[in-house]
Formats: C-alpha cells, structure tokens, sequence
C-alpha cells in the first residue's frame, strides 16, 4: 500500500519503538497522529517531527481517548495506518523464592495494557480504516501490533509480561481473518532485545553483555530497524496474518 498522502496513527509514538515508526512513516509521507499517555513527551516529539504530525495524550485501555485519537487521524486525511507499540513490562516469578505470590493486580495491570490496550485499538481503529474507499485488490488499510520474542521464549519472571504480548500473537490470524472482508490486513512484529529508553537506563557493560548473546549481529536492535519493517509491512500489499520476528536469531534462555 502506498504511504505517501495517508494517515496514520501510533501509540505509543512519544518514545522507543513508537517515535521511530513515527519518523519513518512522516518521512514516507503520512500524516502522523501520535497516542501517548506521557502528553509533554507526545507534544515535544510531535513538534520535533514536524509537518502534519499531531498528538493526542491518553491510555490505550481509554476507549474514549483512543477514540480522540483515531478521530484525529480521520481528521488529517484517510486513516489507513495503525501501529500499537504502546506497552509496559514487569519482572516477578509465579511465586517469589520466599513463597510469595505474584502480584495479582501487577499481573492484570501488564495484559490490560499490553494485550487489550492492543485489541482496543484495534477495533476502535479498524472501524475507521472499514470506512476508506477500497484501493488496489480492494485495500483499505493496514494494522501492525507489537509482540515480543517473550511471547515464545519468556524468561523467569517475564511470566505477565509473556502472557500478555502470547496474546498479541494469538490475535494475528483471527485479527486477519476478521478484517479481511473490509480489506484490511493485520501483522504483528515480535522484537527481541531493542535498544529503547527501558534499556538505556541499564549500564553500558549490561548493554554490551545482552547485545552479545544475540545470534548476529552481536548487538541490540535499533528502533530504526523496526521501523524499516513497519514500513515494509504496510508497503507489501501480500503480507498477511503474520507475526515476524526481529531478533538477530535470538533465542531467549530461561534467564
């Protein structure tokens, strides 16, 4: 599908993931709605993008906010695009070394916004995109949600964590089939260790360290990276009903 001249909405645009696909589609040409709880950040990232980029604060499990924003991208043009790379991450076993189990509202705090934040904007966005004129084999538009290599491989502790992004995996195909009578295709991205503000908090020679256990290249992914793929995602019109790992061949070890 052709980028140049459509809208598109991100969440988590303010930061990481999010901002890089932010950019990359800006620079193909889409009009750029950004969905970001952290409002200064959204309204500063927005303004260093430029062009026809715009923000709107708010939390994917927010229907009405995710609603503020979709409309917002109606309002730049045909919303075609939407990206969710909005989420957050926990560390806690099933029950701690002392016997304690884990935090059950953590737990629920780490699927509603991982896994259906994901699905609300989906659906809320979906119905927007249902509304466009059919392009070429009858396309309307495009859905790319974010997983992780967790969802497969998840480390001790990643427990929440790895629920919640199984289930932005096990939405993929159904999503696909679902949305394929209004001509709407639906991917998801499973990224591996990626060089985000999560992991640049960690020191450098824990960087260097989680870098080297990558298959190849020996280092993190860049959020530009993951970007190209969005990119090559919403352009590949016969790319469907997939999850795609971006890992370097990582293969998680239990810790």
């Amino acid at each position: 599908m052709e980028i140049n001249g459509t809208s598109a909405l991100v969440t988590g645009g303010a930061s990481g993931l999010g901002e890089a696909t932010a950019r990359a589609l800006s620079a193909a040409g889409a009009k750029v709605t950004l969905f970001d709880r952290d409002g200064a950040r959204a309204r500063a990232t927005a303004a260093d993008i430029g062009g026809a980029t715009s923000y709107v604060a708010g939390d994917v499990g927010d229907s009405d906010a995710v609603a503020r924003a979709v409309e917002m991208a109606r309002e730049a043009g045909e919303l075609r695009i939407a990206v969710s790379c909005a989420g957050i991450g926990w560390a806690q076993r099933t029950i701690g070394r002392n016997g304690e189990a884990h935090d059950f509202d953590a737990f629920k705090t780490v699927v509603n916004v991982n896994l259906i934040g994901t699905f609300n904007v989906m659906r809320i966005a979906a119905g927007a995109i249902a509304a466009t004129e059919p392009r070429g084999d009858g396309e309307r538009g495009v859905i790319v949600n974010t997983a992780s290599v967790a969802a497969f491989e998840g480390q001790i502790g990643q427990i929440a964590y790895s629920a919640s992004k199984g289930g932005v995996v096990a939405m993929t195909v159904p999503a696909a089939r679902d949305l394929s009578p209004a001509g709407i295709r639906v991917n998801t991205i499973a990224p591996g260790l990626m060089d985000t503000p999560l992991l640049g908090l960690l020191p450098e020679e824990n960087r260097r360290a989680l870098g080297a256990g990558v298959l190849f290249p020996k280092r993190l992914g860049i959020p530009a990276e993951f970007a190209q793929l969005v990119v090559a995602i919403v352009e590949n019109g016969y790319l469907n009903g997939e999850t795609i790992r971006l890992d370097g061949g990582l293969r998680m070890p239990p810790k």
